[in-house]
């Protein structure tokens, strides 16, 4: 008895020592250092954490990136910026977002054409009567493009968000059907063919839809990608019909885990990757030139590594690219739709993470870095966002504020400086 109990003392004793070890060997600088470039945490026992994440990693199989295939559509400046140009009143006040935009090292504007702003009041109708005096809807787009143009900029067209007379439900109780699609797709189609006609050779990409697998971009109606597929088959086919040139980007697919696409609003949502394979299945592929994604880093740096199907970080996209690439899609790229981390106060709920302003400068320049350095199948990452033309969300305390570059008053944030400052350094 008294001999086990001496071999049971010295065991943990042994385990006491070793662990002590373990904990100064983690502790170094260097293997701090190398936790952090893997697991994208700062903190000392989250990053213990991650490197068990990793180590559970190594017992997934292996994902095939096709890291050396000959890929379509990444010989582009990968910096991009997503703009809410159509909400500012004044056309100076989107001529000097623009060139702020541009200053910054951003070459792509990712815009918005809301279908409810330009085809208002019914079918082939384009004159805005909402206020007097009456005016073209086009008035405020055409700027745009004019604007991306004498900046020496390209815009990414999303073409979304369905007037009301789309659909006989109208606008539903409490707007869930705000973004829904139309009732019949070929309404849809036809206001593709009018954007493509009217900026033909001026505009090449066009992301048709946004966010399909989730509330409230799918209104109330549950999930559905083959309805979707439809929806992209009518728009790409008319798309190509009017602009030859034009590229369609696919509809970004929001990252989610959740398995529920039949749930009431705000709960109707699918997992990205088998909404993406069931586009697959229902033969969508030939109506799409790029997958675009959400690319938010929410709860870890840019710098982490770790893989696993229902944890949402900077590195999911690698699962959308294996699955693309064993749907045989290996040529086509992955665009990232939306990329940043959110610095909301103290004061407001980290819904996405939240960030300091000083990790939110740091953070992101990170990310354009690995995106250049490690993921040759990606073309453009757009930065999430630019600036809004009003503090509502900001009054509201909503941590949709904080992705922000520009205050709404134009102040630069400290992460447009870093952006700026690590764009002409690779100039």
């Amino acid at each position: 008895m008294r001999a086990a109990l001496k071999q049971l003392i010295t065991l943990w004793l042994s385990l006491l020592i070793l662990g002590g070890l373990s904990f100064l060997l983690l502790s170094l600088p260097a293997t701090r250092t190398w936790l952090w470039e893997h697991t994208g945490e700062e903190e000392f026992f989250a990053q213990v954490k991650g490197l068990t994440d990793l180590a559970g990693d190594q017992v997934r199989p292996r994902l095939d990136l096709a890291a050396d295939a000959t890929i379509q559509h990444v010989d582009v400046s990968p910096f991009g910026i997503n703009t809410f140009l159509e909400q500012e009143a004044e056309p100076a006040k989107r001529a000097q977002a623009v060139e702020m935009a541009a200053a910054a090292g951003y070459h792509f504007l990712r815009q918005e054409f809301p279908w409810e702003d330009i085809e208002i009041h019914g079918k082939g109708d384009f004159e805005d009567r909402r206020h007097e005096p009456y005016r073209s809807a086009w008035e405020k787009y055409d700027q745009i493009v004019d604007l991306a143009e004498q900046n020496g900029m390209e815009l990414i067209v999303r073409l979304s968000n369905p007037p009301g007379w789309t659909r006989t439900q109208g606008e539903g109780e409490n707007n869930v059907d705000t973004f829904a699609p139309p009732d019949d797709v070929q309404d849809y189609a036809d206001f593709v063919t009018a954007v493509a006609e009217r900026y033909r050779g001026r505009v090449k990409y066009y992301q048709l839809w946004n966010e399909p697998n989730i509330y409230p971009e799918w209104g109330s109606a549950a999930i559905d990608p083959e309805a979707y597929a439809e929806l992209l088959k009518a728009g790409a086919t008319a798309l190509r019909a009017a602009d030859p040139d034009a590229v369609v980007i696919l509809g970004a697919l929001a990252s989610t885990i959740n398995l529920q696409p039949s749930d009431p609003p705000p709960g109707n949502s699918l997992n990205d990757l088998l909404f993406l394979q069931r586009l697959y299945d229902a033969g969508a592929a030939p109506y799409f030139d790029i997958v675009a994604v959400q690319g938010y880093g929410l709860y870890s740096g840019p710098t982490d590594r770790r893989m696993h199907p229902r944890v949402i970080n900077i590195s999911r996209h690698q699962f959308v690219r294996d699955l693309m690439v064993k749907n045989g899609d290996a040529a086509k790229p992955i665009w990232i739709a939306e990329m940043n981390w959110n610095a909301a106060p103290e004061d407001v709920e980290p819904r996405y993470g939240r960030v300091t302003l000083e990790q939110q400068a740091r953070y992101l320049p990170l990310a354009y870095a690995r995106v250049q350095r490690d993921w040759p199948w990606i073309g453009v990452a757009a930065t999430w966002y630019l600036k809004r033309a009003t503090d509502l969300w900001e009054t509201n305390r909503q941590p949709e504020a904080y992705f922000r570059l520009l205050a709404p008053d134009f102040t630069p944030q400290p992460v447009y400086e870093s952006m700026r400052a690590y764009t002409a350094g690779l100039r």
